[in-house]
């Protein structure tokens, strides 16, 4: 049998296996944001799994302005109904902070898409429980790393429940003819082919992808007005420096200028002032979990400048030995966020690590910015283990220089011995 047959056959058995699945299902949840993706699935929900209710379930994690009108726009194309689930709180408590206190990046990225995943599946989760679905349905690519993002953390949740994943199914092959079937079925979408990024906003971060980002020899059009939404480039940022003192308890930001505030409102914050400074945006090609390399354009102001605090607070409070352990850690708890394997045991494990480590990270982090830079302007902590007496360049009587010497003896002793042992072997 050639590949040719092969292929054909197995093209058969999926779309049976489709087929049969589509008699089953007479119910289906969505993830619905009200963009093009997810905009042009109900229709398609409706014509392919015949009879089908579609329900669709939008998650607030930050992104506001576009939740308006959103419940007129999917009952229009043709959901029966939308749940506005705000899930702020539980996306800041549970999944930024935690992140946030581990110091992980994946390779630079804050993070800002990977981790309003799983909040938003789980929440899909219990409205699918709750209205006894019988599937899920994404609007993820089969490109991206959502679609593993969400998945997983279905899988993990309700192990037995369907996924459709419209991508990895229908015939459509581009954005363009995304819009194509849009304008077909009168779907109304707020983009055109000229403004086509593949943007995704939420209280973290604004990401952009699509169209001349895709190469990387283009540099992003930071002051072409309307591209940037969460604040300025640096160019544009004002010539005088904005001073902000942000205190942390046991690892978490809990107040902006003495003022105490809860973690969303202290986020929001920090935007508006990161962002009309020029603090945050992240030009990077980064290696998507799926195998290929993407290029995207982030806009993190306030995160950029929590996670930039954080660190100088740990720099006083950690001691050097957790400190390099736990930067080694950082590495793979961001990459269990990024691959989307939030509800596993490592990373529950390593949960309990960082939260030890974290005990004694409380204290104020006075920063500087201007024009796209975060410089250090002062900390302090109750916990300190920086001291002045002992680090002082002038005299001083707790610290006796000659014995350094001995030190440095047994320390390059190993150095010592081989090289004395090279020089015999070598007469």
């Amino acid at each position: 049998m050639n590949i040719s047959c092969i292929i054909i056959c197995i093209k058969f058995i999926f779309q049976k296996e489709t087929f049969k699945m589509a008699n089953e299902i007479k119910k289906i949840v969505l993830a619905y944001s009200g963009g093009l993706d997810t905009s042009i699935i109900i229709p398609w929900l409706k014509e392919n799994y015949p009879g089908c209710e579609v329900i669709c379930m939008a998650g607030n994690v930050g992104q506001d302005s576009e939740i308006v009108g959103l419940e007129e726009r999917a009952k229009k194309t043709g959901a029966s109904k939308l749940y506005i689930e705000d899930i702020q709180d539980e996306f800041v408590n549970d999944f930024i902070f935690p992140t946030l206190k581990a110091g992980a990046k994946y390779e630079g990225y804050l993070l800002g898409t990977s981790f309003a995943r799983p909040p938003i599946a789980k929440r899909l989760v219990e409205i699918a429980k709750k209205e006894n679905a019988d599937a899920i349905c994404h609007g993820c690519t089969g490109k991206g790393n959502d679609q593993v993002r969400f998945e997983l953390t279905i899988k993990a949740l309700a192990p037995n429940l369907k996924i459709i994943a419209p991508w990895r199914i229908w015939d459509i092959k581009s954005r363009d003819q995304e819009i194509d079937y849009a304008e077909a079925h009168n779907v109304p979408i707020k983009i055109t082919r000229e403004t086509n990024y593949s943007k995704d906003m939420n209280l973290w971060h604004l990401s952009h992808e699509g169209l001349d980002l895709e190469d990387p020899a283009n540099e992003p059009q930071y002051n072409k007005p309307g591209f940037l939404e969460l604040g300025v480039s640096p160019e544009q940022a004002p010539d005088k420096p904005t001073y902000i003192t942000i205190s942390f308890e046991k690892g978490i930001p809990v107040a902006l200028d003495g003022e105490k505030m809860d973690g969303v409102t202290l986020i929001k914050k920090l935007n508006k002032i990161g962002g009309a400074n020029g603090i945050g945006l992240f030009d990077v090609v980064e290696n998507r979990l799926v195998g290929m390399k993407s290029r995207g354009v982030y806009e993190t102001p306030g995160g950029t400048i929590l996670y930039h605090a954080h660190e100088v607070l740990e720099t006083i409070c950690l001691d050097k030995e957790t400190q390099h352990y736990k930067a080694g850690l950082a590495q793979k708890y961001a990459d269990l966020v990024y691959n989307g394997q939030w509800f596993t045991p490592l990373r529950e494990a390593m949960d309990a690590f960082v939260d030890k480590t974290q005990e004694t990270c409380t204290g104020d982090v006075k920063l500087k910015l201007y024009k796209g830079n975060i410089i250090n302007a002062g900390v302090t902590s109750p916990y300190t283990l920086y001291s002045e007496d002992f680090a002082s360049f002038g005299e001083d009587d707790v610290y006796d220089q000659k014995d350094s010497a001995g030190f440095i003896n047994l320390f390059g002793l190993p150095i010592k011995v081989k090289a004395l042992l090279d020089e015999n072997r070598n007469k």
